[in-house]
């Protein structure tokens, strides 16, 4: 299957830039704290800290990220829903995952009224935070150059979600 120009260059700037800034950060990536603004499910640091793994927490919490490559959701292909980790609520369809060949899952549109954004200046260059409309937690990012309909390529950590299969 030949591989398209976009697909190559996201694959070589994950493979060269996500490894470097992870080892440089010493495995985590840290923007910022996640946002204080007031959310539906709205815990405090120990409660976070107690619900999710310390690989969630840094992405979720302190809007880290995961190193490519390494989240099994990346490879999950059955009909079902991704979750946020931290408040279990429903941000993608399966039926908008795609194969992005960065090293996350990859979505062109979230499902309505889950997601929330937000530019990020980090790491010298500006991007659009994903964050779960009910806890704040950190997603990942959206860009420009997604497939159609939206052109959209939402590019999630999966350490981030949950995914729950559609019931047959």
């Amino acid at each position: 299957m030949p591989v398209s120009r976009r697909s190559f260059v996201n694959f070589a700037t994950a493979a060269v830039a996500a490894p470097l800034a992870w080892s440089l950060a010493g495995g985590r990536l840290t923007a910022r704290t996640a946002t204080s603004d007031k959310f539906e499910v709205s815990l405090t640091p120990a409660q976070w800290h107690a619900k999710l793994s310390p690989a969630a927490f840094n992405v979720l919490r302190e809007e880290g990220t995961e190193a490519p490559f390494t989240s099994p959701l990346n490879d999950e292909h059955r009909a079902g829903t991704f979750a946020c980790a931290g408040c279990a609520l429903p941000a993608f369809a399966s039926t908008t995952k795609f194969d992005s060949h960065t090293g996350w899952p990859s979505f062109w549109a979230p499902l309505k009224n889950a997601v929330l954004t937000r530019v990020d200046g980090s790491l010298g260059m500006t991007r659009t935070e994903v964050h779960c409309r009910r806890c704040g937690g950190h997603l990942g990012h959206v860009f420009d150059d997604g497939p159609k309909p939206t052109g959209l390529r939402y590019c999630m950590n999966g350490v981030a979600m949950t995914f729950a299969p559609a019931r047959s």
